[in-house]
């Protein structure tokens, strides 16, 4: 486990440090996941690192039983004990307190399966997170992988974590949320404050996506970049605008969502302020980006953002919710349903995704 936060290390160093007393340390409200994916066990895997400690006040939203499985499945010794509410909440690195917030029928999922019991469970824990930190009660959420399969089959037609938490905290109008994964800076490689990848249309069908891209959507993602890379660093950040086309369209050869869609947002952004430039060809701008050109990227799609910063830096990576009146940050993998509960999945991620949060919490 050291050794996967080794990789992970170096941080946020564009912003402000501060000394955290226990005192003023967040509290930081972790997400239990699918119980048949790696959730639990990355949480507890990561729960014994002395630095995750010094950074905040962890607790667990989710089934305190889960917790004690996953606990032995690392046989860290470490002591789970169930909390009514976050203000009862001790934590050490050998105490999990656990908010119970789903069913006890979740106890019977087997491990590895997608099944709606634990769609529900995973619901149930990022709807509490959720109300908790829009009331005031925790200071951020990091949540473990859902698996969306799951989630629907218990009935929750939200297709990730980013739309439900938008609908909690009351917030409409996709332009203005966005899911966005950031890779910290390491190896000489990135710019000084990392990389910051915005995207346009999430989870939808590629031709769904088509349908969403709109100059307001593009120019509502470049907003939030600039925004939160904006207060990262300083100073307004480098942003590189991804075409949807290949070679961006080629003049309108292979396509004119560059020229009719793409542009005139960039264009409008410009004219706000915002240092943009673009559209240019997936294939280009990050391989620009990773040579510390841009302190940000948008996408126009999932897996146009996705596939470039997993390649950079897959158990770095870290998903950070913007839009949103509350904090919210998760490890950038699913639930690996293949290796869950095997003692093989890295906890890197979730490390990375709670240091994130606390940073975010009091920057």
């Amino acid at each position: 486990m050291v050794g996967d936060y080794d990789m992970v290390q170096i941080g946020l160093s564009a912003m402000p440090q501060r000394t955290r007393s226990k005192r003023k340390r967040p509290l930081i409200a972790l997400t239990m996941g699918d119980a048949a994916g790696v959730g639990p066990e990355i949480i507890a895997g990561s729960w014994p690192e002395t630095v995750v400690h010094d950074w905040c006040r962890p607790l667990v939203m989710g089934h305190p039983e889960l917790m004690r499985r996953a606990v032995a499945l690392w046989q860290t010794g470490v002591e789970v004990v169930e909390i009514q509410s976050p203000a009862e909440a001790r934590p050490e690195p050998g105490v999990i307190p656990c908010l119970r917030c789903c069913r006890d029928d979740v106890l019977d999922v087997p491990p590895r399966m997608i099944d709606p019991r634990a769609g529900q469970a995973a619901f149930d824990a990022v709807a509490t997170a959720g109300r908790l930190a829009m009331a005031g009660e925790v200071d951020a959420i990091t949540t473990a992988p859902l698996h969306k399969k799951a989630l629907r089959q218990a009935g929750h037609l939200h297709p990730g974590h980013t739309e439900l938490l938008a609908e909690i905290c009351g917030v409409s109008g996709d332009e203005h949320f966005a899911m966005m994964l950031y890779l910290a800076p390491t190896d000489g490689t990135l710019g000084p404050a990392g990389l910051a990848v915005v995207h346009v249309t999430l989870h939808v069908a590629m031709a769904c996506a088509l349908q969403q891209l709109s100059k307001e959507a593009v120019l509502g993602r470049a907003r939030l970049a600039d925004h939160f890379m904006t207060r990262l660093m300083g100073s307004r950040p480098r942003i590189g605008v991804c075409a949807l086309n290949p070679h961006a369209g080629e003049g309108g050869l292979f396509g004119d969502e560059e020229q009719r869609v793409i542009l005139p947002a960039i264009e409008r952004g410009r004219a706000e302020g915002m240092r943009l430039d673009g559209p240019i060809s997936s294939d280009a701008v990050f391989l620009q980006a990773r040579e510390g050109r841009f302190d940000a990227v948008v996408a126009m799609y999932h897996d146009q953002g996705h596939i470039a910063l997993k390649l950079m830096g897959m158990h770095r990576a870290v998903n950070v919710t913007l839009g949103l009146p509350i904090i919210r940050t998760s490890v950038a993998h699913g639930t690996a349903l293949d290796i869950a509960w095997t003692r093989r999945a890295e906890t890197g991620g979730m490390i990375e995704a709670i240091r994130i949060a606390s940073r975010l919490s009091v920057g």
